[in-house]
């Protein structure tokens, strides 16, 4: 049928993928007032729980080899979280494509997409340049050996519930051993030492461990870090409603709207990154 005679109907809606790094049960989503705003230049924060708590021998015992003779005390350390930018942007000839039409596709884009967006400048920024890299000499393990290293380093340093962090294209293989259990009352994914989990897609596109490496061919980076905490600011639309006409490029008549807006991801204590083999 030529495509004169086709009939225009909406586009096709799409629903952000459910386990991604804004839907896990262990990320803390808030979305900032604008008395918080500043926030979103960075934050920074004492930490908390990341001190060991030791055990300490009974004094009406004999002592025994190897029992500590002084307390041990801690200093909180300061942790931070940067800014992330993330946007999405729409183009078309400005003849047939409306301001309107080019800011509802920026929106949408934005709104289906940012996960992702938010993932990748995590794994860019904070997990490659912090986590501790604990493959084994002798390369990349089975995925139920990397999520089993990577659940003690969490738990030698931090006493709390954990986050994994799992590139979307090695997802399935985590039901082979069951290593992630979904509740079906909540949907919440976790593993069987009750740390959650994040697929996310934004983990797939960069792929990369400690120090920007990439992965080995047929293999993948897994991450671990405590809770999330992302502090997400408003979305501007550029330009907005009020200079739609600089939307447009009079060079070439082409119309141009983004969709941005910042976000600020924080974590906790001690990141351990382990390399995997991507099959069974």
């Amino acid at each position: 049928m030529p495509a004169g005679l086709r009939q225009v109907v909406p586009g096709i809606p799409g629903t952000p993928l459910p386990h991604g790094i804004l839907g896990a049960s262990c990320t803390n989503v808030i979305d900032v007032t604008e008395e918080q705003i500043h926030q979103l230049n960075g934050v920074e924060w004492l930490a908390v729980g990341c001190c060991p708590a030791r055990d300490w021998p009974d004094p009406c015992e004999e002592p025994q080899p190897g029992d500590p003779t002084e307390k041990e005390f801690c200093r909180p350390s300061t942790e931070h979280a940067a800014p992330i930018t993330i946007y999405a942007g729409a183009e078309c000839s400005a003849p047939g494509f409306s301001y309107e039409e080019a800011r509802e596709q920026a929106l949408a884009s934005l709104a289906l997409g940012e996960q992702h967006a938010i993932e990748a400048g995590f794994m860019r920024t904070k997990l490659s340049v912090d986590a501790v890299d604990i493959t084994p000499a002798e390369g990349p393990l089975n995925i139920a050996q990397g999520v089993a290293a990577l659940e003690g380093c969490l738990a030698e340093n931090y006493g709390g519930v954990g986050t994994l962090h799992v590139p979307a294209g090695i997802a399935a293989l985590l039901g082979c051993c069951n290593v992630l259990r979904e509740d079906p009352a909540t949907g919440e994914l976790t593993t069987l030492a009750g740390n959650c989990a994040v697929i996310g897609a934004g983990y797939s596109y960069l792929n990369i461990g400690p120090g920007g490496i990439p992965a080995e061919p047929g293999a993948a980076w897994l991450y671990i870090t405590g809770p999330l905490v992302i502090r997400r600011g408003p979305t501007d639309v550029i330009p907005d409603r009020s200079r739609a006409s600089a939307s447009v490029n009079i060079r070439n008549n082409d119309r141009r709207v983004l969709a941005e807006r910042t976000v600020v991801v924080g974590t906790t204590c001690t990141i351990c990154a382990v390399q995997v083999v991507a099959c069974p």
